[in-house]
């Protein structure tokens, strides 16, 4: 399918679905951040065993902000009414069925600590079925119900849950405010850390009260799941419910520049853990077994450090031990796995060419076929002959459909922001192409002012996203939402550099030891390209701007293409590679894109310096950093601006104390909008 195509289908099945463009809507406006923050939030899918009936939690926010969480209970062939379960204020999470599908388990904070609740289908309230003295912050059911899996923060110091609550309870009285490490790492991401760790306990779920789970990772100084951002999707029960299985790192000292998870199996009743995948030194994750038990599927990177390579699909065979990458020559990083009923058959996420797809994968011939392929898609759930899935787009927050396991006969089933999209214009947009850096084949999107007119030219926003491994495809963000741009009345243009994810892994490879070369190529080809191709777009009138890699782009840009934009807007960006190194928490991060730590490979973090080039800085640049950016800490956006001031370039600072790597406070987010849009007016004469 060609690209003009491809858009044309995007718009005329969202169209069918129901999502207003211009004139299909009544009285519509231009997208603004005001909507993007009370925009409705579907979240904690889960499908029934028998496929027939899907419960969901959606997070409702009314024209103030005012918003409440409430579980709802639908059937999958669309038949009868949406069924409310809860009407608790608080938020109901991380839903599951039990195995016959006549209750349903979910956490909750009903009195301030998340506990887990269970609640009957058939009538009556919810029942809290674990009285623990830690949150329960994720678990996970054995396939027949009869025994859970809870994850909780303790200190592997404590030999009971009591020992952890008193620990927590004295720091948090404690009058000294010092906090004491002796060894790596200190902090991640937003946190300082405290000495407790993500464990893993388990219980039987047999009608009594949950209160003294047994610990199958006591006294280990690791992560399990790891964190911040791995859940319980790291975790599940062999299907004979004898072990838990899950991904974690080793205890060690070197756990800051490593990036060698493995899959380890523990006994329901604790004890000692069986590494499964002790020979290889990458990354793996997601351990997923058949319904017959027969084949455990999982996700394994090859490079040891770096978290951007391309996750191979691995399966293994319980009874003879014999392992196997799973079609070892297709050319895409999977991010999801789960078996069909023929415990066969896998169906997978992956990012691809500017989408994230869902693929039917056969284990035994390697066969893989793509089922769907436009938007962001994940998997919630597999009937006998269905795919239940939520479906995002440049167009959509996202919500629930299902379609045949072909890929065919593609059904909604919910419309959580109906009303609210009624209400606005957003801006059509394209997937476009050119040559970039070896005159290979680039891609990106460029999008039209909600408000275009034929005829007339548009500044351009020019969005560079972060990883650097990373991707602006056709998918709606919470944060970064390109349509905003297109609201108020700038062409967006979003360009896929070397180095992004989903077009084989040798192109996302090709960033590493070369930030500032490829990447920079394609950016300033791409603009080229499209405003030539585009003659709306006004190349005259650019501004560009990215956050984490895509701020350090803004750094570079600076120094190095220092004529092409009236404006750019650096959210924290990286500006001196030598003290980043020292400051970042992962170190596997920089150690790999660079080479090694900077003792050991000065000259290649000195060649893609943003700070040695400063003699050629003079565009006009916002510095936007959260004080709780850990990852990269605010004194690389701080140095930024002190630089500019000093010389006298046109530059504002916007900071966070409340903030981390993003931005998630939706006020925050209000003024953020309003400081980058007002500057971007400003300087292209808007």
């Amino acid at each position: 399918m060609t690209i003009t195509m491809k858009k044309t289908a995007i718009i005329l099945a969202l169209a069918a679905a129901g999502v207003a463009f211009g004139a299909n809507a009544a009285s519509p406006e231009p997208f603004k951040v005001q909507h993007l923050v009370k925009m409705n939030k579907l979240h904690s899918t889960a499908l029934s065993n028998d496929g027939t009936k899907i419960v969901y939690a959606v997070k409702n926010i009314d024209d103030n902000g005012d918003a409440e969480s409430d579980l709802y209970l639908q059937m999958v062939d669309g038949s009868g009414e949406v069924k409310r379960l809860t009407s608790v204020k608080g938020t109901e999470h991380s839903v599951s069925f039990s195995s016959d599908d006549k209750k349903v388990y979910f956490l909750a904070a009903r009195d301030g600590s998340s506990q887990l609740f269970e609640l009957a289908l058939d009538g009556g309230e919810a029942r809290q079925i674990s009285k623990l003295p830690l949150d329960v912050e994720g678990y996970k059911l054995s396939q027949d119900s009869q025994q859970i899996v809870l994850n909780m923060r303790v200190f592997p110091e404590c030999k009971d849950l009591a020992c952890s609550a008193d620990k927590f309870a004295s720091e948090a009285d404690r009058q000294s405010t010092g906090r004491e490490y002796k060894q790596l790492m200190v902090r991640h991401w937003d946190t300082w850390g405290d000495h407790a760790r993500s464990h893993l306990f388990v219980a039987p779920l047999n009608g009594e009260t949950i209160t003294a789970p047994v610990d199958v990772t006591m006294g280990l100084d690791t992560e399990t799941p790891p964190k911040p951002f791995s859940g319980m999707e790291e975790v599940t029960f062999t299907p004979d419910g004898k072990y838990v299985v899950y991904s974690a790192k080793a205890p060690s000292t070197s756990q800051a520049w490593e990036t060698n998870y493995d899959l380890w199996q523990v006994p329901v009743t604790g004890g000692k853990a069986k590494n499964l995948t002790e020979a290889n030194k990458a990354w793996d994750a997601q351990p997923t077994f058949s319904a017959d038990g027969r084949y455990m599927a999982y996700l394994a990177m090859t490079k040891p450090g770096f978290e951007a390579d391309r996750y191979r699909i691995m399966l293994r065979d319980t009874v003879t031990g014999q392992e196997k990458e799973v079609a070892p020559l297709w050319d895409r990083s999977a991010s999801s796995l789960m078996f069909a009923s023929d415990n066969r058959t896998l169906y997978v996420t992956a990012q691809d060419l500017g989408q994230v797809s869902i693929f039917e994968v056969n284990t035994q011939f390697g066969d893989v076929k793509t089922v769907y392929n436009e938007g962001s898609n994940s998997v919630v759930g597999l009937t006998q002959d269905k795919i239940v899935f939520n479906h995002k787009s440049l167009v959509e927050p996202g919500d629930l459909y299902t379609m045949s396991l072909d890929g065919q006969n593609i059904s909604r089933l919910t419309e959580v922001n109906k009303d609210k999209l009624a209400k606005i214009k957003f801006g059509e947009f394209e997937q476009f192409s050119f040559k970039g850096w070896n005159n290979e084949e680039v891609y990106g999107y460029w999008i039209k002012p909600s408000n275009y007119q034929a005829g007339k030219k548009y500044p351009v926003a020019y969005l560079v996203h972060g990883g650097p491994q990373g991707s602006f495809g056709n998918s709606f963000s919470s944060r970064w939402n390109a349509q905003l741009w297109a609201g108020a009345g700038y062409g967006v243009v979003m360009v896929d550099f070397h180095g992004s994810t989903g077009y084989g892994q040798a192109f996302t490879d090709s960033i590493s030891k070369d930030w500032g070369g490829k990447p920079l190529e394609d950016l300033q080809k791409g603009l080229a390209a499209v405003t030539q191709q585009q003659k709306w777009l006004d190349g005259d009138r650019a501004c560009a701007l990215g956050g984490s890699y895509g701020g350090y782009m803004m750094n570079w840009i600076q120094g190095n293409w220092n004529d092409g934009f009236k404006c750019l807007v650096n959210h924290a960006g990286l500006f001196d590679m030598r003290s980043m190194y020292y400051v970042t928490e992962e170190l596997w991060f920089p150690e790999y894109e660079f080479g090694g730590p900077y003792q050991d490979n000065k000259d290649l973090y000195e060649k893609f310096n943003p700070v040695n080039y400063v003699e050629n800085w003079k565009t006009p640049m916002l510095v936007i950093h959260g004080e709780k950016d850990f990852r990269v800490p605010y004194g690389q956006g701080l140095a930024a601006f002190s630089f500019m001031q000093r010389k006298g370039i046109p530059s504002e600072l916007l900071i966070y104390p409340d903030e981390n790597h993003w931005i998630l406070n939706p006020d925050n987010l209000e003024q953020w909008y309003a400081n980058v849009l007002g500057w971007m007016d400003r300087w292209t004469e808007k």
